[in-house]
């Protein structure tokens, strides 16, 4: 008897040691080529899910690593390379909610839609190509679908909403990063963050945390459509800063439309900046001791600017709301213009509501990106999952926790300032769009300018400009552009 429960324990050790902890990676590999310029780029894709883990402590105690998340990954790593000359970048967007399917298939990865652009977007089927312009001649890439994006999730018992916010977030994406890093031997690589939009405050925040939870300093850090400092974007009532911040972007998209002739777009755009820099802001603050003629002044300057009516400017009391600015700049024309990029216009239900129904431009590439994501993920890259890929969950947007930031400004200005600081090589790479309603160069611009980093490290940042919107990828020559500007930024940076 003694001898077969002695048996029965041993057997039941040897169950529980050999038990595969659920859940487990689901990672698919699958090889590839891609030639460029008549050179053979081999390169290896490394797709799916990584679980994250915590560990766990009771009354003090160890009581193991709980499965936490599963986050969806896709690497591309060159074959033959020696990994510690090989930089390597984390790439995704931002929403917050939004997976990486733009940067992914827009801009960096070795594949790309094929969307169009405006006035020549392509039809459904749409199709995927080799992109020639690839990041991964220059770096490994690897992207990354925050939890309750693309096919990644919350595990089993715990709570999405967990992660829809600001610390939490970076958290779990570093932790992916560290994990990623550490897996396979990269720690002496050059190492980059490249985000877009939320994206860029995700990675402003990561530089400073990989730093000091990690000790993992960074070569530089690629922001795409920037947001740092959210009070440059709230108009809400009383702050009147976005107001002129998004003056030169509306100007932008006027010249764009025809409605500000005879002026080049660089005599314009500088035009804007002055005003918005100088007089604009200082008729506002005045409130309404402004004097009359002063006002009229402010009215006319506006309606040389933007293409709006001196009626309309006045009505609104010199301020232009951006979403009003979208739904009637082309009233006239019973058109109504993209958030993301200006460029782009659409139409309303309604020509007597003050906003757009909704973003053209995003309609303009939902469709091609869904399905190029789809089907490239499970076709070509072998990743087969029947859960919904989330392009961008709204809901998480909506329930988005900044509770770390209460009563105070939204920033992470001061956490990529720090960053510096602390690591006085790290690089910055900073690209807008002059078409971009939703992140405008000038409130970046007025960002960057205020970092709190002494002069000896302003030269490490660099900033670009394209003649397109948000994604300025979309754009086939801003793409083109983008791509050999990010591609001297990571050889420069990357120290070797």
């Amino acid at each position: 008897m003694a001898n077969e429960e002695h048996g029965d324990t041993h057997a039941a050790a040897e169950t529980k040691a050999t038990k595969p902890i659920k859940p487990v990676d689901d990672l698919v590999t699958t090889q590839h080529s891609l030639t460029i310029d008549g050179q053979e780029l081999r390169y290896t894709a490394t797709t799916g899910r990584v679980v994250l883990r915590q560990e766990v402590y009771t009354d003090g105690k160890f009581d193991g690593l709980q499965p936490k998340a599963e986050v969806f990954v896709t690497a591309y790593t060159l074959d033959d390379a020696a990994a510690a000359d090989r930089p390597v970048t984390f790439a995704f967007n931002g929403g917050p909610g939004s997976s990486s399917i733009w940067l992914h298939l827009g801009l960096l990865g070795p594949r790309r839609v094929v969307s169009g652009d405006v006035g020549e977007l392509a039809p459904p089927p749409y199709s995927i190509v080799d992109n020639a312009e690839t990041l991964l001649k220059h770096s490994d890439v690897v992207f990354i679908d925050p939890v309750s994006t693309g096919f990644s999730r919350a595990a089993e018992g715990e709570k999405p909403g967990d992660y829809h916010g600001f610390t939490r977030d970076l958290e779990s994406v570093g932790e992916v990063i560290r994990l990623w890093t550490s897996r396979n031997g990269r720690w002496m690589s050059p190492k980059f963050l490249a985000g877009e939009s939320y994206g860029t405050t995700r990675a402003a925040g990561l530089a400073a945390h990989l730093q000091e939870r990690y000790g993992m300093y960074l070569n530089g850090v690629v922001l795409i459509s920037a947001v740092l400092e959210f009070g440059t974007l709230d108009f809400s009532p009383g702050n009147d800063l976005p107001y002129t911040l998004f003056l030169p972007t509306y100007a932008a998209i006027a010249h764009y439309h025809g409605l500000v002739p005879d002026r080049s777009l660089e005599e314009l755009l500088a035009d804007a900046e002055r005003f918005a820099a100088g007089r604009y802001p200082n008729a506002l603050a005045q409130g309404n001791r402004i004097p009359a003629d002063y006002r009229a002044e402010v009215v006319a300057r506006l309606a040389a600017l933007t293409g709006l009516s001196e009626d309309y400017l006045d009505r609104v009391n010199l301020r232009i709301e951006h979403e009003r600015f979208f739904g009637e700049l082309l009233r006239s024309r019973r058109r109504t213009v993209g958030r993301l990029d200006g460029r782009f216009t659409g139409w309303n239900a309604d020509y007597g509501s003050e906003k757009p129904d909704r973003d053209p431009s995003m309609n303009a590439i939902t469709g091609p990106y869904s399905a190029a994501l789809n089907h490239y993920v499970r076709v070509e890259l072998g990743y087969h999952n029947d859960l919904p890929y989330e392009i961008l969950n709204l809901d998480a947007a909506r329930n988005w926790s900044f509770k770390e930031f209460e009563g105070q400004q939204i920033t992470v200005a001061e956490k990529l300032a720090e960053a510096m600081r602390v690591n006085p090589h790290l690089k910055v790479h900073v690209a807008s769009g002059h078409y971009d309603g939703a992140t405008p160069y000038f409130a970046t611009e007025h960002t960057l300018a205020r970092l709190q980093i002494p002069a000896d490290l302003i030269p490490n940042i660099e900033t670009k400009y394209y003649p397109a919107g948000h994604m300025m990828y979309i754009h086939d020559q801003s793409r083109i552009q983008q791509s050999a500007d990010l591609a001297t930024f990571i050889t420069t940076a990357s120290n070797r």
